[in-house]
């Protein structure tokens, strides 16, 4: 997608190339991925007192006891989640938008659930004031997924889930991918789960901390 971004500010090439150069030191390959990360301003997704750290490779408060992820867990979660190609994705946790903009840059249509109404709200007016629109936001529960618009190629959680949602693992295409930390908040790992015509193959990519998925009661 094309966006019409805003200069930088505070922030600067050189300190974005830093970072992207981090990632690629750390095991990031997928050049499409990391000209995602090097387009969208990150330093917009936070607050103003912390857009100075904004291309920093750590996670960063966001309010509501959220966090936008740290660079490289969004680059590694991405990376994987496209590694088949991926053309409509389903995100759980919208959150301040910010992975949402990457899904954008590199999917054709993005559909995005979000639980907490002030930044459901905050990602809808941002991600559209950068010109995307290839996304659908909702309201709601995403441990339920968006059956409406199911069967995805991919779908990204990004909260932590005590077990794997089984609604999620249903509106998986075939060949389709599923990547989600699960875990409680003492040890968690994220996992690539794709779909094949002998059932779910799980891989373990990582060791991660993410705040968890709250789901509503039911």
């Amino acid at each position: 997608m094309n966006t019409r971004l805003p200069g930088i500010g505070m922030t600067s090439a050189r300190t974005r190339e830093r970072l992207l150069q981090r990632l690629r030191d750390n095991g990031i390959h997928d050049e499409t991925v990391l000209a995602a990360l090097h387009k969208v301003p990150r330093h917009l997704f936070v607050d103003e007192a912390l857009a100075s750290r904004a291309y920093e490779d750590t996670a960063l408060p966001i309010g509501h006891n959220q966090t936008i992820s740290q660079p490289y867990i969004v680059a590694r979660m991405t990376e994987h989640l496209f590694a088949n190609g991926a053309r409509r994705v389903l995100e759980i946790g919208t959150g301040c938008g910010y992975q949402t903009a990457i899904l954008c840059e590199l999917a054709q249509e993005v559909y995005s659930v979000e639980r907490l109404a002030p930044l459901h709200l905050s990602a809808r007016r941002l991600l559209q004031e950068l010109g995307y629109r290839n996304f659908r936001l909702k309201l709601g529960d995403g441990s339920a997924g968006w059956p409406e618009y199911a069967p995805y190629d991919g779908i990204l959680v990004t909260a932590a889930a005590a077990d794997v949602p089984m609604a999620l693992l249903g509106q998986l295409v075939p060949g389709g991918r599923l990547v989600i930390p699960v875990g409680t908040p003492a040890r968690q790992e994220l996992l690539g789960i794709r779909l094949t015509d002998e059932g779910y193959i799980r891989e373990c990519l990582d060791a991660v901390n993410f705040v968890p998925l709250i789901q509503d009661a039911s």
